[in-house]
């Protein structure tokens, strides 16, 4: 197999990885349409980021197949019509679903576009002009009122979630057994102290020692007139100590 051949066959490998990865985005992309127009009435909004996921990786995988050493050949090809015209092109309709009838003169700038739409892209210069000649004291100051609303929608869908769950509970016949605010005060004051007052120190009498400890080595305290001391009483159970020496048994 010559070079040129070897080439023909990379760009036939390369056009049909190609190929499978554009299906499998048009595929998701008829499948998340198929949700929001039979579905918008009980698709939440989990099962919608779900989807998207799905069109991310798919578009993620398709600009490493694009962005690979394989797909160099396709930088030195060129596509273009080689005819048009407002007549149905049976051929072009079949490879296309249905999507394009036929190569006119407004359709092919879209197809063949490498660049945004002249509106598109004017916005964009205009967005791009705009940040550029914002001042960094107003940039900083937009930030925290941007991090501020943020904070506030989240403190708001907190409190929404935590009567949710409430009342969810409630319905279910389940008892809260703890208070979420009491929970992350008690958390926050282990871990970083916060809430606490420092103590008076404990007075542990002289030889009395903590729980698992030794005996103090202080004094021991002197106690009152002594008590007669009681006659033992003798033991039931006879003892039997035999030398350490003898020989055991099983040796």
């Amino acid at each position: 197999m010559n070079m040129q051949q070897r080439e023909e066959k990379q760009l036939e490998n390369t056009i049909q990885a190609i190929l499978i990865r554009v299906n499998d985005l048009k595929s998701a992309i008829q499948s998340l349409i198929t949700k929001l127009e039979t579905e918008y009435e009980t698709i939440n909004w989990p099962t919608f980021l779900d989807n998207y996921a799905i069109l991310s990786g798919h578009l993620t995988a398709l600009s490493k197949i694009l962005q690979a050493e394989l797909a160099s050949s396709l930088r030195s090809r060129i596509v273009l019509p080689l005819q048009l015209g407002c007549e149905r092109d049976e051929a072009l309709a079949r490879l296309t679903e249905g999507r394009v009838p036929a190569c006119t003169h407004d359709l092919v700038p879209d197809l063949l576009r490498t660049k945004p739409e002249p509106q598109a892209e004017q916005r964009l210069q205009q967005f791009n002009h705009k940040a550029s000649t914002l001042s960094y004291d107003t940039a900083q100051k937009q930030v925290a009122q941007f991090a501020k609303v943020v904070s506030h929608v989240w403190e708001i869908i907190s409190k929404g979630r935590e009567d949710w769950e409430g009342e969810s509970m409630r319905s279910a016949g389940i008892q809260p057994t703890h208070i979420l605010a009491d929970t992350h005060a008690l958390v926050t004051a282990v871990g970083t102290g916060k809430g606490l007052r420092p103590g008076m120190p404990s007075i542990v009498p002289a030889g009395i020692g903590a729980p698992g400890m030794g005996p103090s080595r202080g004094p021991a305290p002197q106690m009152g007139p002594s008590a007669p001391s009681l006659p033992k009483a003798p033991s039931a159970i006879k003892t039997n100590i035999k030398s350490a020496n003898q020989i055991h048994p099983y040796r």
